[in-house]
């Protein structure tokens, strides 16, 4: 709980939320399936689709999964 405060106390006011549509949804279904990888999630796959809609380019991450999918990222 005390990790979950100071998260939504520090860090929610300065980043933005981006709520999962239901189509949103169907392509990061589609996108896991069709990839086939046992380490690939539904998450990185949703997350890739959000970054190329919003022209995103960057990631602060350390998955290797957004450098693959063409993202600049933090793997360090």
């Amino acid at each position: 709980m005390d990790a979950l405060r100071v998260f939504q106390t520090n860090m929610t006011p300065v980043v933005r939320v981006e709520f999962v549509s239901s189509e949103l949804h169907r392509i990061g279904v589609s996108a896991v399936l069709s990839a086939s990888r046992r380490n690939l999630s539904f998450v990185d796959c949703v997350s890739f689709e959000i970054m190329r809609f919003l022209s995103i380019q960057s990631a602060f991450t350390f998955d290797d999964h957004f450098r693959e999918q063409g993202f600049d990222s933090a793997t360090t």
